[in-house]
């Protein structure tokens, strides 16, 4: 996709000019830091980063006998505001699962205030320590700083001990508050190759340097002195490996706020950081093993897991039950649907993602509950075994971030394509409201890649080319006293309609009408109905009789009326005078209104909004408005058409303006007088 150009993704592999790193040493608080009323930089900050220093080494742990992760970061945080409150609350992720456990310690954690010119320091407490929780593979370490004011200095020390050699930790060196330094380091034996890659908009300044390490290994061995029975003479032996260490450091400084942006699809693409992904390991005396380095050996690796490929050869379980289900389905849309309707009834998503299995097929559909990977790789196998030419998708969802670069992380979720003459239709039986090219929204995020059975691979395009409607046909009626009656039928199809299905499917009816009701200008509904509710193929209706007392205004005896009511879009949503991010709606999409007004007796039209069109470049939006009196009727048709998905940063002003164009039309009024 062009947009990728929006990063500057850089693969750095060589030795760059050296950054001389700043000293700062926990407990070394100045009264200077703890005066500090606002950030110097930016007045608004409710709190920022004074400077965040980490390093992760790769070193032989002795006890485990094999090489080891160790993680040390240090953290000074100063709060200007009560909104900063939030930073004395920190937490820090680590694996938990049955054979892989990561520890995470904190220590030297102390709150600094100033009291009567005198730096008062107070320390974390056991109490203020704890772990959670997150899910079957993670857990996390929580900390909630004490006494901390408006003025306060938080600092705290954290080290993750992993026993993988493999893993090196995403480093950000942006938050959502401004960071005065951040200073990131690796050191790698030269038996490692990672491939460190950088995005976001602002970059840290790096240096490497290399250096020698030894690692020195004792070793016992028990022998008995003399014939069998003798004593037992116990022997010491040391040995030494000498290695070549790289000690890489990377140093940002005066980095701003990453601030959050309307139609962004995930701020985290955004924010300035390092990944490492892991590309070759060469032991002393051993093959070469070569990990990811482009995307058909990373899907390769993840498609001859125990848990991916093998289980898409698994048909056992479901054949009897498919070949009745199969009886007299002949075509392939048939075929497609029967078997897309019989997964999501079978097996419900238990809310974990992943590409691979967690349970196993066989499992997930004998206990009818699984994760994505269980749930779409046994739909990818049904329709396999149906004779139908199908095969995985990998891809990233929304809240993973996008796959920038080759690595098996990069991936979080799996859905099935078949191949149809007409091109590739993507099926996800997770969500009960997806159809074919329907995706759930969390998954639409740019491109995925399919996998097939030769382990081949091709990227393909996620977002909807199709336009997704929202149909809004209305009438009412507005009497002398400027009351309006009305009723209203509103049509969703593709995915508006799945986003309006699972935004009402399990709320009590009377709920998300009072909802409704006060969203819209506090009106009155009645007669409300659904149609089409079950029946997904087809657009979902809501229809619903409203009156209203405050959806006009009646000046010197004049009625002003801005003809949507309450469906009127009165703030643009683009602010910013510069966007630095794409613009993610997400899918294309219509929104129209046919809207028919009855005038009330002894009124005439005084002044009527004029007809306009406005279209962007290349075809990638347009509005119509467009208002007609006829007799004691007026009526009105209104459009919004946006034809592109992702609008690239330079296209912003052209959108912002578009926007600002459209909603001075939409809140242009309707004059009447009375005559």
């Amino acid at each position: 996709m062009k947009l990728i150009k929006i990063f500057s993704i850089s693969i750095v592999l060589l030795i760059v000019t050296k950054t001389t790193a700043q000293e700062f040493k926990l407990g070394k608080v100045s009264v200077a830091e703890l005066e500090q009323k606002v950030h110097p930089k930016d007045s608004a900050a409710p709190a920022a980063i004074l400077y965040k220093r980490g390093r992760t080494r790769i070193e032989y742990d002795v006890s485990e006998g094999g090489f080891a992760t160790m993680a040390d970061v240090e953290v000074r945080i100063k709060v200007y505001k009560k909104e900063g409150y939030e930073w004395a609350n920190q937490a820090v992720w680590y694996y938990k699962q049955a054979n892989f456990v990561e520890k995470v310690t904190f220590s030297d954690a102390y709150t600094y205030n100033l009291v009567n010119g005198k730096v008062e320091k107070t320390k974390l407490k056991p109490e203020g320590i704890f772990d959670e929780v997150l899910n079957k593979f993670k857990a996390q370490k929580k900390i909630t700083m004490p006494n901390v004011k408006e003025g306060s200095v938080i600092e705290y020390k954290y080290t993750i001990k992993s026993p993988s050699d493999r893993i090196i930790r995403e480093w950000n060196f942006q938050e959502t508050i401004p960071v005065n330094y951040s200073e990131f380091g690796t050191n790698i034996p030269e038996y490692y190759v990672f491939n460190p890659r950088q995005k976001g908009y602002v970059f840290p300044k790096m240096s490497v340097e290399k250096g020698p390490r030894s690692i020195i290994i004792t070793t016992k061995e028990r022998s008995n002195v003399g014939r069998f029975g003798g004593p037992v003479r116990t022997d010491f032996s040391t040995d030494k490996y000498d290695y070549t260490e790289t000690r890489t450091t990377y140093v940002a400084q005066d980095f701003p706020a990453i601030k959050e942006e309307s139609f962004v699809n995930n701020m985290d693409n955004y924010v300035s950081s390092v990944q490492h992904e892991l590309a070759m390991i060469k032991y002393p005396n051993s093959q070469l093993k070569m990990y990811s380095t482009d995307w058909e050996s990373v899907v390769k690796t993840i498609y001859d897991y125990e848990t991916f490929g093998p289980e898409l050869n698994k048909t056992g379980y479901y054949e009897d039950d498919l070949k009745a289900l199969l009886a007299r389905k002949n075509t392939p849309e048939e075929k497609i649907w029967v078997i897309l309707n019989h997964v999501k009834s079978s097996v419900k998503w238990n809310g974990y993602t992943g590409y691979d299995c967690d349970n196993g097929v066989k499992k997930a559909y004998k206990e009818k509950t699984g994760n994505i990977g269980d749930i779409n790789l046994m739909l990818t196998s049904m329709l396999r075994y149906a004779g139908l030419t199908a095969n995985p998708v990998l891809l990233s969802t929304r809240e993973n971030g996008i796959a920038l670069f080759p690595n098996r992380t990069a991936f979080d979720y799996v859905v099935a394509a078949v191949e149809t003459p007409q091109g590739n239709l993507l099926l996800d039986a997770s969500n009960k409201f997806s159809t074919p090219n329907i995706l759930p929204f969390r998954t639409i995020n740019w491109t995925g890649r399919l996998i097939r059975k030769d382990g081949t691979s091709e990227e393909i395009e996620l977002t909807p080319k199709k336009a997704s409607n929202d149909f809004v046909f209305m009438i009412y009626s507005i009497d002398a006293d400027g009351k309006i009656s009305g009723k209203t039928k509103r049509q969703y199809t593709d995915h508006m309609a799945m986003i309006t299905r699972e935004k009402i499917d399990g709320v009590k009816e009377e709920d998300y009408l009072e909802k409704l009701e006060n969203k819209s200008g506090k009106i009155e509904i009645s007669d409300y109905s659904r149609t089409n509710e079950k029946d997904i193929l087809l657009p979902a209706i809501e229809t619903y009789a409203f009156t209203g007392n405050d959806l006009c205004e009646i000046i010197g005896g004049k009625i002003y009326i801005s003809p949507m009511l309450f469906f009127t879009n009165d703030k643009n949503p683009f602010k910013q005078d510069v966007r630095e991010y794409p613009v993610d709606f997400g899918f294309p999409q219509m929104d129209k209104f046919n809207i028919t007004i009855q005038i009330p007796d002894g009124f005439a039209v005084e002044t009527l909004p004029a007809p306009a069109a406005i279209n962007m470049q290349d075809n990638a939006g347009s509005f119509k408005f467009n208002v007609a009196a006829s007799g004691n009727s007026l009526q009105v048709i209104i459009s919004n058409q946006i034809n592109e998905a992702i609008f690239s940063a330079e296209k912003y002003e052209m959108l912002k303006e578009y926007y600002k164009t459209m909603i001075a039309k939409e809140t242009e009024k309707i004059v009447l007088k009375r005559i």
